[in-house]
């Protein structure tokens, strides 16, 4: 996102706290920034954030995928490609890993996307012009 006066990034632990609800203090904090601000959530906060709703707190990839949902639905939150975002929740939600979601569709227009996954180049087929390939 381009600069912008008025628009506040926020970190992990921000995004964490206001979907967890596990702070009080923190979440009434996040929750004023959210309603005070324009809010920019950087794709690395988004992976950030999945890991740790997944890991820490042991949330369902469909839980999490509603989380983010609502919250890059909201009027004053951006992002970078929401399209390419909301291609990234799909996927997951569908199966493929967060991380392989976002290192696919961010490597859409390359001729192909390597990996040793085999799991990943299976699931991943077909999702995008992109062939996720295991190396020769």
């Amino acid at each position: 996102m381009p600069e912008s006066a008025g628009v506040v990034a926020i970190d992990t632990n921000v995004l964490v706290r206001l979907l967890t609800r596990d702070n009080e203090t923190q979440f009434r904090t996040a929750r004023a920034l959210f309603a005070g601000h324009d809010i920019f959530i950087p794709h690395s906060v988004l992976l950030e954030a999945e890991w740790v709703l997944r890991c820490a707190y042991e949330l369902a990839p469909a839980e999490v995928c509603t989380a983010l949902r609502k919250v890059l639905g909201l009027a004053n939150v951006h992002v970078d490609q929401p399209p390419l975002l909301s291609r990234v929740i799909d996927w997951h939600e569908a199966g493929l890993d967060f991380a392989d979601a976002l290192h696919l569709a961010t490597s859409e227009g390359c001729e192909a996307l390597k990996t040793f996954d085999r799991q990943f180049a299976r699931r991943a087929g077909g999702l995008t012009p992109c062939p996720v390939e295991l190396p020769n």
